[in-house]
């Protein structure tokens, strides 16, 4: 598939049917909910954990280095229970025939490859989603700083809907920084989970065999961007969702405050 996204959905339409585009939904629903119900609950402990340690003027100083070691380690921990999912949805999309299912995909999966077969991923999905996910927080904190600070205003000046809006906005910008930084790493582990995929040998060495057979150029850039527009309004209806609920909870999203301001 290679005539571009609008170009992708027909042909794979013509060829395999409407219904081919659903395939693998189960679990690429079950797994990135789950995922992203450790990453953003994940973020906001270690960021306001690490905030309260450092306290305020350092905390604020500091903010994009508590942004990516918040961010880190909770997708280190939410990519524990990602995997599995990730896994069975890339054999169940590279071989339609594979399952019939997320629970038989489950099943089948561990017959055949035990549970080192949900983890054969587990390298490059971190490898991915670490950075993705670091890309992801940092610049969608900042880039809703300084959406707020061209408005001369803080979050708690402004009304909840405003938030939102600041968040969906911020949220588009974080989602395509985030998927350029990430797509090298994604088109790894597209390839490595299909059956065969680089030979034999330790994961290392079938990563670096995928990589040399698709070039440093075509990694980078092939599927990038449907990924972007994919990805940037995921990102941002993520971060609209999480701020609604915490709004819906009578909660509010920490937010880094300059002492100066």
């Amino acid at each position: 598939y290679n005539r571009g996204l609008i170009g992708g959905f027909k042909q794979i339409i013509a060829e395999e049917g409407a219904m081919a585009l659903t395939t693998g939904l189960g679990a690429t629903a079950a797994g990135y909910f789950i995922q992203g119900w450790f990453k953003f609950g994940g973020v906001e402990y270690f960021k306001i954990n690490a905030a309260q340690s450092l306290g305020e003027e350092k905390a604020w100083e500091n903010k994009t280095i508590i942004y990516i070691g918040a961010a880190a380690a909770a997708e280190c921990i939410a990519d524990i229970f990602l995997c599995p999912l990730e896994a069975v949805r890339i054999r169940s999309v590279s071989d339609p025939e594979f399952c019939d299912g997320l629970i038989d995909g489950f099943k089948k999966m561990a017959a055949q490859e035990g549970i080192g077969g949900f983890y054969a991923g587990l390298v490059p999905i971190l490898a991915k989603q670490v950075p993705y996910t670091c890309a992801k927080f940092v610049v969608q904190g900042n880039a809703a700083d300084a959406i707020y600070a061209s408005m001369g205003k803080t979050p708690a000046d402004v009304p909840k809907s405003t938030n939102i809006g600041i968040s969906l906005a911020s949220g588009v910008v974080a989602g395509v920084a985030s998927a350029i930084i990430s797509h090298p790493a994604d088109t790894l582990l597209s390839k490595v989970n299909k059956k065969g995929a680089g030979g034999s040998g330790s994961m290392a060495s079938r990563l670096a065999n995928i990589a040399k057979e698709i070039g440093f150029v075509k990694l980078c850039t092939v599927g990038l961007a449907p990924r972007c527009v994919m990805i940037g309004t995921l990102t941002a209806g993520q971060f609209g969702i999480f701020d609604t609920v915490m709004n819906a909870l009578g909660a509010s999203k920490f937010h880094f405050h300059n002492p100066h301001a």
